[in-house]
């Protein structure tokens, strides 16, 4: 039964953060993060890491169905990937020195002006 119900978490983790990235842009931080950390238990830096892993497969979909219907500026793709490859590089490689305190919040301070940004405009 314990499995069964783990399978469950699992799939509503995720439905729920291909929906928000399919209509947001955004669900491996903010939705999967903090559903491993509460529903799975899963470790915080794991946590981190695996969502890159999981928003893949996603984004994939996503971006696909986006520029089938033609909603992707290229030249700001191009331009905002160059410096995304280096920033994802180097906060790949700091990952593993941030302590997991520190992390929660860096990571909920994050999310806090992002909140706030979407909600102030």
């Amino acid at each position: 039964m314990k499995k069964k119900y783990r399978l469950i978490k699992l799939g509503a983790i995720g439905i729920i953060t291909g929906l928000c990235n399919g209509l947001f842009g955004s669900g491996g931080g903010t939705v999967v993060v903090p559903s491993m950390e509460m529903f799975l238990k899963v470790e915080e830096h794991k946590a981190h890491a695996t969502a890159i892993a999981v928003i893949l497969p996603l984004t994939l979909v996503s971006a696909f169905l986006y520029i089938k219907n033609d909603y992707v500026d290229w030249n700001i793709t191009w331009q905002v990937s160059i410096g995304g490859v280096i920033g994802g590089y180097v906060g790949a490689r700091l990952l593993k020195n941030i302590p997991s305190g520190i992390l929660r919040k860096i990571f909920g301070v994050f999310m806090l002006i992002a909140a706030v940004r979407m909600v102030l405009q």
